[in-house]
């Protein structure tokens, strides 16, 4: 099994690359059991207490044993070296592990060209230091026998220097997450025959990655994502015959992707996503026996998905979202048996979803959304028992109604919006064990049916744009779980009780955002609402363009996290309370077209959050307070009495 962490742009591949701190613990072991150290030679003591000296902040102390005064060999933490005296290893990562906890660590200064000095140095960990700055050195071309160098998760600049090509023993070489620029030199790979893990993601760098790169032959892992490298990925590419992770992702690479890569057969992990790839996805791609997973997406790739696809006997997840890949899905598809999932969304697919797919066995993802699929969904996929997440939405599938086998599916995630559901909803749903239904943009009619309230596992739901009618069941308070309800365009009326004081289980179940805009709820808006515990949470509530009466709650400004409300059209009176502004998150405040009165609260238009705020057509009047946030003239038209900037001047008598 193959596990990634990702923190920021720095991806650690456990598993297959093992861990840093079984490699030093065995460094350090192989150094000091069988040998008696000697004392510490004085030119590499000296190069050590000349870098020390560019260490101009040191509050966790990493340097603190480095005295003139003691051995480095024996009395310096993060020192180790070999049987006559010479310095072989230098480490000081800023992030260590003991036996239960983490020690994250920073440190301050710049790499001093003393270090070159330590002409037996096999290993140099300098990693994560965080606030390591300027640039890397040229002199460190003379470390001859360097063969780890971790210099990653610092503020280091400037560009990869042109003797790093002397550094013929280097194994593993890793600057990742600095602020390194400027073009990969051509002839640097030149001499890394032993280079086994190569990582500059998260850097600056620009350019084309040089055809070079072909000659790293032992290469495993490769990382140049979160970069600018540009041109095509280099045919060479194919020849890392032992490579097992590639990663070019973020970057503006383009072109096509080269037939060469099918001749990485022990390639496990390939991201190139959020690039600029034109063209076909090559049919080599069968060659890469033992891919695991492989994301294309957000890249600008065309054609038909080669029906050698279906050979890849390990493969796992398939993401090629957000191309424009066309053509029909080939069956060969259902060959994968491993495959757990599939993203597809977001391209230009057209035919019928192949019956081959019910053959995927360990299926748990198919998101197919965003396509142009048409007819019958194959009553196979009933066989995906493993299946959680079903997205069929947004193609011209002209479903009419949802397949009854669909209610043997055990999805947590049914997403069929806008796929031509017509009727009612299928009262086999009121058993499901469904936690996010989208079922928005069709043309569903009738009353939410009383059994909704057994829906329990429900947290998010999504019925808008269709055609309900009719009040909300008072069996609605039983979804304790929803935290994410629109229901906007629809014909829903009576009042909102149900839907504030709806139950929840704590932690979950607690709003996080709520549309009910262009219905016809109405009623006065409980003065309590934002007291209600359910609404504690909250981030986004719409009820615009609903016949509301009344004032708006004051209670509303008790919702710390709300950070937009829109109450637009709504028939609302009284003022604007000024306890809204106790809210302080909140970004957008939209009350157009209601029947406001009275003044602007100046705690309400001095939000420090404030966006976007709209109170025209209204009947407020007096001076707009002074504000910082950026707000057209448009949002305070429509009332008569409104005066001072962004508007016409007050007239005082």
């Amino acid at each position: 099994m193959y596990i990634i962490f990702k923190s920021g742009n720095h991806r650690t591949l456990m598993g297959i690359w093992g861990q840093r701190k079984t490699f030093l613990f065995t460094f350090f072991y192989i150094l000091f059991v069988p040998y008696q150290l000697e004392a510490c030679h004085l030119v590499d003591k000296v190069a050590l207490l000349e870098f020390k000296q560019k260490i101009t902040f040191d509050p966790s102390k990493l340097f603190q044993t480095w005295t003139s005064t003691t051995d480095c060999c024996k009395s310096w933490e993060g020192i180790a070296c070999d049987s006559f005296g010479r310095v072989v290893n230098v480490s000081r990562p800023g992030l260590s592990s003991g036996e239960d906890f983490i020690i994250d660590t920073s440190v301050s200064g710049t790499l001093s060209p003393s270090l070159s000095k330590l002409s037996f140095l096999e290993l140099l960990d300098l990693s994560n230091l965080k606030d390591l700055t300027g640039p890397i050195p040229p002199e460190f071309g003379k470390l001859s026998r360097l063969s780890y160098l971790f210099l990653d998760t610092n503020k280091l600049s400037g560009s990869i220097p042109v003797t790093f090509k002397y550094l013929y023993q280097l194994k593993k070489l890793y600057l990742s997450d600095n602020t390194l620029s400027g073009t990969i030199p051509s002839n640097i790979f030149d001499g890394f025959l032993s280079l086994s893990e190569l990582g500059l993601s998260g850097n600056q760098f620009s350019g084309p990655i040089p055809s070079s790169i072909g000659n790293l032959l032992s290469l495993t892992k490769l990382d140049m994502s979160h970069n600018k490298f540009s041109r095509s990925i280099p045919e060479s590419i194919g020849k890392l015959k032992n490579l097992e992770y590639i990663d070019l992702s973020e970057n503006q690479l383009s072109g096509k992707i080269p037939n060469s890569i099918g001749n990485l057969s022990k390639l496990v992990l390939m991201y190139v996503n959020q690039n600029q790839l034109k063209g076909n996805i090559p049919s080599s791609i069968s060659g890469l026996s033992s891919l695991i997973f492989c994301r294309l997406s957000e890249n600008q790739l065309s054609g038909s998905i080669p029906p050698s696809i279906g050979s890849l006997p390990k493969i796992q997840r398939l993401i090629f979202e957000n191309n424009k890949l066309s053509g029909k899905l080939p069956a060969a598809l259902g060959h994968l048996a491993t495959l757990t999932d599939m993203f597809f969304s977001n391209n230009l697919f057209t035919g019928k979803i192949p019956s081959s797919f019910g053959n995927l066995q360990s299926l748990q993802t198919l998101d197919l959304s965003r396509n142009k699929l048409s007819g019958e969904i194959p009553h196979q996929l009933v066989k995906l028992v493993r299946l959680q997440a079903l997205d069929l939405s947004y193609n011209p599938l002209g479903l009419s109604r949802i397949p009854n086998w669909f209610q043997n599916l055990k999805v947590f995630r049914l997403i069929l919006a806008k796929t031509g559901i017509r009727g009612q909803l299928p009262s086999w749903l009121a058993s499901s064990s469904c936690s996010t239904l989208d079922l928005s943009s069709n043309g569903l009619t009738g009353k939410l049916p009383k059994w909704i309230g057994n829906m329990t596992s429900l947290s998010f739901l999504n019925l808008s744009n269709n055609a309900f009618h009719l009040s909300i069941p008072d069996e609605f308070r039983n979804l304790s779980l929803l935290m994410d309800l629109d229901l906007h365009s629809n014909k829903f009326s009576g009042n909102l009780r149900a839907i504030f004081s709806k139950n929840f289980q704590d932690p979950l179940g607690r709003y996080n955002s709520i549309n009910l805009a262009y219905n016809m709820f109405k009623g006065p808006l409980d003065k309590n609402t934002g007291n209600e515990p359910v609404m504690t949470s909250i981030v986004s509530l719409s009820l615009s363009h609903n016949p509301l009466t009344g004032h708006i709650p004051k209670s509303f400004g008790n919702l710390t996290s709300l950070q937009e409300i829109k109450l637009a059209e709504n028939g609302l009176s009284g003022g604007i309370p000024k306890e809204l502004g106790n809210a302080r998150e909140l970004k957008t405040i939209l009350l157009s077209n209601n029947d406001l009165e009275g003044a602007i609260p100046e705690e309400v238009l001095n939000l420090k959050e404030l966006e976007e705020f709209d109170v025209s057509g209204n009947r407020l009047s007096g001076q707009i307070p002074p504000h910082k946030a950026n707000i057209p003239k448009s949002a305070f038209q429509g009332n008569h009495g409104l005066c001072g900037a962004p508007l016409p001047p007050c007239k005082h008598s």
